[in-house]
């Protein structure tokens, strides 16, 4: 069964971090490259962060630049969304997403599999 996993959402104050994980079950993500997409309540889903199926090449939204770094474990099969700076409009349900190609994209029309999302809350 191929499966994403994600994990590591919770609830932090403002200016704090996180580090959300992606793992990957049934099939191996070498070939894939990976997307991080978020839906806060009442929005369109985004694109957050990419990276490719090498890992060499990455694509931020601009709401995240200089905040958020995506990386991938290949070892591992894991993708990570490591999140600093938190502000209350990051607060949405994260999911990451694995896409068939070499290049990754920030829009969600093609990827492949997703996961079931992870809850990240920034509050005071």
């Amino acid at each position: 069964q191929l499966q994403l996993v994600e994990s590591g959402g919770g609830l932090v104050q403002p200016g704090g971090s996180l580090r959300l994980s992606c793992a990957a079950s049934g099939f191996t993500l070498d070939s894939y490259a990976m997307g991080w997409f978020r839906q806060a309540p009442g929005k369109e889903r985004e694109g957050v962060s990419c990276i490719s199926s090498s890992g060499y090449s990455t694509n931020y939204a601009d709401s995240v630049k200089g905040r958020f770094t995506i990386s991938r474990d290949k070892a591992k099969n894991t993708v990570y969304l490591q999140m600093t700076s938190l502000k209350p409009e990051d607060t949405a349900v994260y999911y990451c997403a694995a896409l068939n190609w070499k290049l990754c994209v920030l829009w969600a029309d093609g990827y492949d599999y997703w996961g079931q999302g992870t809850q990240v809350t920034v509050s005071s």
